[in-house]
């Protein structure tokens, strides 16, 4: 058996745990090294309420905030790169209309590597989509909102903003463009993992997305991504294989993030384990993945711990850590 596999066996016995005492309804576990050797794992249920359908090593999954990094991340850096943007320069240098009524606030002066790190003082959540349901008001209303600046904290503000300025420059929205290889904006509900039965949608959400402001927008830079197993696996697998070129992701920013990702610190999501050159990132729904580079090897964690409500301790926090110590245990 290849080291992959001994390490799936490992890391798999807290998901199987966390299935069979209800604390989560199912999960895909998903190890890749550096050669592309994989192992992949499912177990419980994708669905439960009203119907219940059996997880599958193929289930979509919503992957929510992993969007920042899989698709928002990426490609802001690759614009950077290709010099038609400026990491250091302020957002307003392609949305001048951002906050122009008062052109002295701290808003105008918001650069986007700040945004990537989330250095900002943006507040941690705003509910945007309790004003409203039209795509290009809200969008309008978020560009001209005045916030109070506060400290700085992880932000979906950031990354919406991020994908604000995305579409300005693609000249369409997110929806329209390419999620890449492997992801979709949206998944077939047979074959996609349930999330939250919502009260403002009135519906079990299957194959659409679950989080409230990039629902009423239709899509948004902080969230939106679907993706199988596979898809992370092959993301991961990439970034790996071209640790070199991606130097920015792996750049610190501050004592828990680079640009885009989070890096270890004590008590964060990889588990204790892990290298100081590990990078990752989590997404609400119950998904998570970490690469660490000095290893070579990285793993996907896919839940639907949200299913059917997020009102209810699912101990995702405790199990993404004992997944990420059984991956790297000696």
């Amino acid at each position: 058996m290849s080291a992959v596999h001994d390490q799936l066996e490992r890391a798999f016995v807290p998901l199987d745990a966390a299935v069979e005492a209800g604390r989560i309804p199912g999960g895909v576990l998903g190890v890749v090294d550096a050669s592309g050797n994989r192992a992949v794992r499912a177990i419980g249920f994708a669905q439960t309420v009203p119907e219940r359908r059996p997880m599958r090593e193929d289930t979509w999954f919503d992957l929510a905030s992993i969007s920042k990094v899989a698709f928002t991340t990426d490609r802001i850096i690759a614009l950077a790169a290709e010099g038609r943007i400026d990491l250091d320069a302020p957002l307003t240098t392609v949305l001048p209309d951002y906050r122009h009524y008062n052109l002295d606030n701290w808003e105008r002066r918001v650069t986007f590597r700040q945004c990537l790190g989330h250095q900002t003082p943006f507040p941690a959540v705003f509910p945007l989509y309790t004003y409203g349901r039209d795509p290009d008001l809200l969008r309008t209303f978020l560009l001209q909102h005045e916030f109070a600046a506060g400290p700085s904290v992880y932000s979906d503000i950031n990354y919406i903003l991020l994908g604000l300025a995305l579409e300005r420059i693609e000249g369409k929205w997110i929806r329209d463009m390419d999620p890449g290889p492997g992801f979709a904006w949206s998944a077939e509900p047979a074959n996609a993992a349930a999330t939250e039965d919502c009260y403002w949608r009135h519906r079990v959400l299957v194959g659409e997305v679950h989080d409230d402001n990039c629902s009423a927008l239709q899509g948004a830079g902080h969230a939106g991504l679907f993706g199988t197993v596979a898809s992370m696996l092959d993301f991961a697998a990439d970034k790996l294989a071209n640790a070199g070129s991606d130097a920015l992701i792996r750049t610190p920013l501050s004592a828990r993030r680079t640009h885009g990702w989070e890096r270890p610190y004590d008590g964060w999501s990889g588990g204790e384990l892990c290298t100081p050159q590990t990078i990752g990132h989590t997404g609400f729904t119950g998904t998570g993945i970490w690469i660490d580079f000095a290893r070579g090897q990285a793993w996907t964690l896919l839940t639907n711990r949200v299913h059917p409500t997020r009102h209810f301790d699912s101990g995702i926090f405790a199990l993404r850590r004992a997944v990420g110590d059984l991956i790297n245990a000696e």
